[in-house]
């Protein structure tokens, strides 16, 4: 993927940021889910009071696109942060949102985690996810 393609994803990922609903943890996550088709599809982390229906940027990215028919990903840029933080650190997938890369993902897809547009790290999915459990793995 070029580095154009990663920093506007990258972008996308950093505006949603400005979403996350997070009164608990104040910790605001942005995600930027790259299709087949190249459309983008995002998400924010959106908390909750009982902590368990809480979702992560990730999975409301793909969700949104699965509810939509959408099956076929390249991407996704993943940036997080405090509230009011002066400069943010990388932040990676739980392993749920590592799950569900894994439920829609060939090992080509590619996991970007910023910090900004210029400082960045990617992998592939068996990079973040090795010896991943999938569909593979229920068939008999």
């Amino acid at each position: 993927m070029d580095e154009q393609k990663i920093k506007e994803l990258i972008t996308y990922a950093c505006n949603m940021r400005a979403f996350s609903y997070t009164p608990y943890s104040h910790f605001n996550v942005g995600a930027a889910l790259l299709a087949g088709d190249d459309k983008v599809y995002t998400g924010c982390n959106i908390e909750n009071a009982s902590y368990t229906p809480t979702i992560c940027a990730e999975r409301t990215a793909f969700f949104k696109a699965v509810s939509e028919g959408v099956k076929d990903f390249k991407a996704i840029a993943i940036v997080g942060g405090h509230d009011g933080a002066d400069e943010l650190d990388y932040c990676f997938p739980c392993g749920v949102c590592r799950q569900v890369m894994s439920e829609f993902c060939r090992d080509n897809f590619l996991v970007i985690i910023a910090k900004s547009v210029d400082e960045y790290k990617t992998f592939s999915l068996p990079e973040i996810l090795p010896e991943r459990f999938g569909p593979k793995d229920l068939l008999c």
